[in-house]
């Protein structure tokens, strides 16, 4: 059962900010020593030096006006909740294209790729170059809520994704994402070939792949790639196991403290972006404060842990065919040197139709928010050079 989208605006009641504060304000701290360097984790005063600025100067009526500046809608597809941006193209024919958040983002890591795909003209592009954009919130992320679904997964998400898409109009659409964004746009590809002009990923996690790598599957000019995943692999154990077999027993900490469900979402923007050490160099205060009151005035951290147990408890879906390349629609990959997990180019082009391999210079693994630019510029690059 579907309804029509309903238009939507974020309208958190003052009450409920104010809590939020006050939790914040009232935080129990735990000891911190000779973590100067984040060894243990998240730095004790850097964390109260954010939760000071979160409870006193941070502004969400300001954050709150600048969402609402996009048009924003809510849907219910089978009793899953559905909110999403849908920005219009300023461009003679644009090309409707869906953009999927991962985890610990939220649908706000697009909001400046968003109209330099929309409205190219203002950014000294093509106006024949434009896009229709679409930008979901996962179900069980932020304003997708309250989900009371078990079950669902990427592949769920992805069919899902063909539905709004058809609601909207769109017969044939473009897909990109990154994190679990990239794994529901594999399973578009996958799954979903009839109704997919071609896929762009950043994380190459694809259907049925079991990833299986060796360093000597990576060419010379590779390498890099398998220090980098040495690198990131002791920052992407912990939550992938908690979130893989106890997702619910965390998400009442985290749901209770602001501070905590911040430290947790902000650990992952420190270890995980192209930050040289220095994590307010990528991303503003109000942008880490933003995501964070998302996640937890909507109290949907509980529901985005899921997403893991529901996609790997038991592993990970099946291919649901067995040709040899999983995806048979045109392939992009944006490469971004910070990324958590690669696979070598020899690989995407056995298992994928290979059309774009993108090594870039700077990035990781929130690209879109790290650099909208760059992202906006290969996706427009990768998709207008496919047939429609």
């Amino acid at each position: 059962m579907i309804n029509e989208p309903a238009p939507f605006e974020v309208n958190v009641p003052d009450e409920q900010l104010e809590d939020m504060r006050r939790r914040v304000r009232e935080t129990r701290w735990a000891p911190d020593f000779g973590n100067e360097a984040w060894t243990y984790g998240v730095e004790r005063g850097w964390l109260q030096d954010m939760a000071r600025y979160w409870s006193e100067e941070f502004d969400w009526r300001a954050q709150e006006a600048t969402i609402n500046s996009y048009p924003q809608f809510r849907v219910d597809i089978d009793g899953v909740p559905i909110h999403f941006i849908h920005v219009r193209g300023k461009g003679p024919n644009p090309r409707p294209i869906i953009l999927t958040h991962g985890w610990p983002w939220t649908f706000w890591d697009w909001k400046d790729v968003i109209h330099r795909l929309a409205d190219p003209a203002a950014h000294g592009g093509d106006p024949a170059d434009s896009f229709d954009v679409v930008v979901p919130s996962l179900p069980g992320f932020g304003f997708s809520t309250p989900l009371t679904t078990t079950g669902v997964n990427a592949r769920t998400v992805a069919d899902l994704w063909v539905r709004l898409m058809s609601i909207l109009g769109y017969d044939k659409f473009c897909a990109a994402g990154g994190d679990w964004g990239a794994i529901v746009t594999g399973e578009l590809g996958h799954g979903h070939s009839d109704r997919i002009t071609g896929v762009w990923l950043t994380l190459p996690m694809l259907p049925g792949d079991n990833l299986r790598l060796q360093p000597a599957d990576f060419a010379d000019d590779e390498k890099w790639m398998v220090d980098q995943i040495a690198r990131a692999r002791p920052h992407t154990i912990s939550h992938r196991t908690v979130h893989r077999y106890e997702p619910q027993t965390i998400a009442y900490a985290l749901a209770d403290s602001p501070v905590g469900a911040a430290a947790w979402i902000w650990a992952r923007r420190h270890y995980w972006s192209d930050n040289d050490g220095d994590v307010l160099a990528v991303f503003d205060r109000d942008f880490l404060c933003t995501t964070a009151s998302i996640y937890w005035l909507t109290g949907s951290i509980a529901s985005s842990l899921r997403m893991y147990y529901e996609q790997f408890r038991f592993g990970p879906p099946p291919a649901l065919h067995d040709r040899p390349r999983i995806i048979d629609v045109p392939t992009g990959f944006g490469v971004f040197p910070r990324e958590l997990l690669f696979i070598p180019r020899s690989r995407a082009a056995e298992l994928t139709n290979l059309q774009r391999w993108s090594v870039l210079d700077a990035g990781g693994h929130f690209a879109p928010a790290e650099t909208p630019q760059v992202v906006a510029d290969e996706i427009r690059s990768f998709f207008t050079s496919l047939p429609r």
